[in-house]
C-alpha cells in the first residue's frame, strides 16, 4: 500500500465530544491522501466505544496504558507513522476545511523550509470566540525563528504545525520528560535544523484551558520554562541564544518565585530564588533589584504565618 502523504498525529484521553469534532474536522479536509494515528492514553469505555466504531480505513488506533503524558502518545503515534509529513491534531481542537492543502502548498512553494505553522483562532471551552481584546496580536514570524522561539514572540500552536517525519525523527521527537514546554521544545530543535514557513491565516481553532486549578498549572508550567531554559543555556549552539536563554531562565525565575509567594509558600519562593541567583546575576543585571523585591515580598509573607 502506499504510503500517504501527511500522518495526522491526534493524542486523545477520553473528551468523546470534543475528540469527535476534532476527528471529522480531519475527515473533513479537502486534501485527503492522509492517514490519522489515534494515540488513545487509556479512556474510559465510552470513549474507547467511539474510537472503535470509525470505519474510515485510514484511521489507526493505538491502545496505550495511561500516563497522563501526551508526549508518550505523540511519539507512539510518530514512530507508526508512514506519510512524508506530520501534521499534529490535539483531540479538543479543530481544523478549518482547507487546512492541509494550504500548508502542503507552503511548503512546496518553500522548499528550503522542512516544517510550517499557521495562525490559529481561540475558542473558550463551550466553543465561544475567545475575547480578542484578551489575546497578544498574532505575528507570521518566518525562516530561523529560533531567538522569537526563545523569547515567546513566535506564537505556535502544536495543531497548526506541519512538518517532515524524518526531521521530526532526527531531532528526536517530543521529550517526555519535558511535561509542560514540550511542544516549544520541540520547535526549537525543529527551528536549529530547518527555517519555517509560515500561513498568516487561522487554519486551526484551538480551545483555551477551562482555567481549572489555574495557580498549580501556572506554577507546574514555570517550573517547566526554568528547567527547558537551563538546558538551552548550556545547550544551545551559539553564545546570543544561550545568553538568550539565561535571560529568559532569570525572568522565569522570577515569576516562578512570585507564583509560590501568592500561593501561600513563601519558603519555596525563596529557595527558588537561591537556587536561581548565581546565573541569573550574571545573565540580567536588573534581575538582581527585581529579586530583591521578591525577597523582601517573600520574607514578609513567611514572617506573617508564624
Amino acid at each position: 500500500m502506499a504510503s500517504p502523504a501527511v500522518s495526522i498525529i491526534l493524542p486523545t484521553y477520553n473528551r468523546t465530544d470534543y475528540l469527535r469534532e476534532a476527528i471529522a474536522s480531519a475527515i473533513g479536509q479537502t486534501f485527503d491522501d492522509w492517514e490519522m494515528i489515534v494515540a488513545d492514553d487509556g479512556s474510559s469505555e465510552d470513549t474507547r466505544a467511539y474510537l472503535r466504531s470509525l470505519d474510515d480505513p485510514r484511521i489507526t488506533v493505538l491502545w496505550l496504558p495511561h500516563t497522563g503524558v501526551p508526549s508518550i502518545g505523540r511519539n507512539a503515534a510518530i514512530h507508526q507513522a508512514r506519510g512524508r509529513y506530520l501534521a499534529f491534531l490535539d483531540s479538543d481542537d479543530r481544523w478549518r476545511p482547507t487546512k492541509l492543502a494550504r500548508q502542503l502548498d507552503a511548503l512546496r512553494g518553500s522548499p528550503d523550509c522542512r516544517w510550517s505553522y499557521t495562525a490559529a483562532d481561540v475558542i473558550q471551552p463551550d466553543g465561544r470566540p475567545f475575547p480578542r481584546g484578551e489575546l497578544a496580536p498574532w505575528v507570521a514570524h518566518a525562516g530561523d525563528v529560533t531567538e522569537r522561539l526563545l523569547t515567546i514572540e513566535a506564537a505556535i500552536a502544536i495543531d497548526t504545525v506541519m512538518a517532515e517525519r524524518r526531521l521530526v525523527l532526527d531531532v528526536g521527537g517530543f521529550d517526555e520528560g519535558q511535561r509542560f514546554g514540550e511542544d516549544y521544545d520541540l520547535y526549537v530543535r525543529l527551528a536549529l535544523r530547518s527555517p519555517v514557513v509560515a500561513v498568516d491565516e487561522p487554519l486551526a481553532v484551538v480551545r483555551a484551558g477551562d482555567g481549572s486549578n489555574y495557580s498549580a498549572n501556572r506554577t507546574l508550567a514555570y517550573e517547566g520554562w526554568v528547567q527547558l531554559y537551563a538546558r538551552y543555556a548550556a545547550t544551545l549552539p551559539t553564545r546570543r541564544l544561550r545568553a538568550v536563554a539565561r535571560r529568559r531562565r532569570a525572568e522565569s525565575l522570577l515569576v516562578l518565585a512570585r507564583l509560590h509567594t501568592g500561593s501561600g509558600q513563601p519558603r519555596h519562593a525563596l529557595r527558588t530564588l537561591w537556587r536561581g541567583m548565581p546565573g541569573a546575576m550574571l545573565a540580567f543585571l536588573p534581575w538582581s533589584w527585581r529579586a530583591g523585591k521578591e525577597v523582601v515580598r517573600a520574607g514578609r509573607a513567611a514572617m506573617a504565618r508564624r
